[in-house]
């Protein structure tokens, strides 16, 4: 089984589904440090070294056991020469 089908079967669960979307936000930053991280070919070591954050710190951010200031998510984006972007959208939920 593919990971679209999996996660397709998974979300199926209402239950799943409601904690999957509190946490998007959260999958959406690992995965965009991770992309970045792996696009630069950069180790955890070579961002610490670059932006001071231990890279500990980095570890726990990328595998979502940290909540991160939005100070040090600019700081790691900064390392990967990338910025933030925060905006509102509409909640397709609430129309």
């Amino acid at each position: 089984m593919e990971l679209n089908e999996l996660k397709k079967k998974w979300l199926s669960d209402p239950d799943t589904r409601k904690e999957y979307e509190n946490m998007e936000l959260e999958y959406q930053l690992i995965c965009s440090i991770l992309e970045a991280r792996i696009e630069k070919n950069l180790t955890q070591q070579e961002l610490a070294d670059i932006t001071g954050i231990n890279r500990s710190d980095l570890s726990r951010i990328e595998n979502g056991n940290a909540n991160p200031s939005l100070k040090t998510i600019k700081r790691v984006a900064a390392g990967l020469g990338k910025k933030v972007e925060i905006r509102f959208v509409n909640d397709m939920l609430q129309g």
